[in-house]
């Protein structure tokens, strides 16, 4: 499923980010595009915001694999509101709206977890750059150790009913819950870290809409 009841407010837009254009298509377009290469995915659920006046002028709205649930005011309202209207599928695939960049490879690694697992797990990339750990002034506290630390990337996936728990106890909890994998470890669960490309971008600020139109043309490239 894809949350897409946001607004992206960071990207100064008169629009959500999820439907900022990136050659012919949306942004959620190409991020939903790259989930239904996959014959496996056999639907996607989108979640839009109550007042959402655009996702049904997409030519992909009206695709026979593609529906639509009404989302919420956090992403883990968005995702239960998905996870309910998947009914009793065993497994549920959670995507970013702005990530118009995965890689078909990366997809199938992900796919490939559902043979072997029974938690599921994320695609992340490790940490390249110095980190820094700022204090109370905006000043450096400390350096942090970069070893085994990752990005937290989608899509993520977990078995259906578990996320679901996860998401409902997390919640109840008052767990500060950044994406579907910190509801999993909320519970006691420890997902595992696939490593993916890093050119898998969110797409956040202005400056990354150059970036990821430079990243979807080589991807087209790969794929002729």
């Amino acid at each position: 499923m894809v949350p897409a009841a946001g607004i992206g407010s960071r990207m100064a837009s008169d629009c959500p980010k999820q439907y900022l254009r990136i050659g012919a298509n949306t942004i959620l377009e190409h991020a939903i595009g790259s989930l239904m290469a996959q014959p496996a995915i056999e639907r996607v659920i989108v979640a839009l915001s109550a007042d959402d006046q655009i996702f049904s002028t997409l030519p992909i709205a009206q695709h026979p694999r593609v529906s639509t649930v009404i989302g919420g005011q956090q992403r883990a309202d968005s995702v239960l509101a998905g996870l309910q209207a998947a009914g009793d599928e065993g497994w549920a695939l959670v995507h970013d709206a702005a990530r118009p960049c995965l890689h078909q490879d990366d997809l199938l690694r992900m796919l490939a977890m559902t043979q072997r697992s029974e938690v599921g797990g994320i695609l992340a990339a490790p940490v390249r750059d110095t980190m820094k750990r700022a204090n109370a002034c905006n000043g450096i506290d400390h350096t942090v150790d970069r070893e085994a630390l990752w990005h937290a990337l989608t899509p993520q996936l977990f078995p259906l009913v578990l996320l679901r728990e996860a998401l409902q106890r997390a919640l109840r909890e008052g767990a500060v819950i950044t994406d579907e994998a910190s509801a999993l470890e909320h519970c006691g669960y420890h997902p595992e870290l696939i490593a993916g490309r890093s050119d898998n971008i969110k797409v956040t600020r202005p400056e990354d809409l150059a970036l990821a139109a430079f990243y979807l043309t080589q991807i087209s490239k790969e794929n002729a």
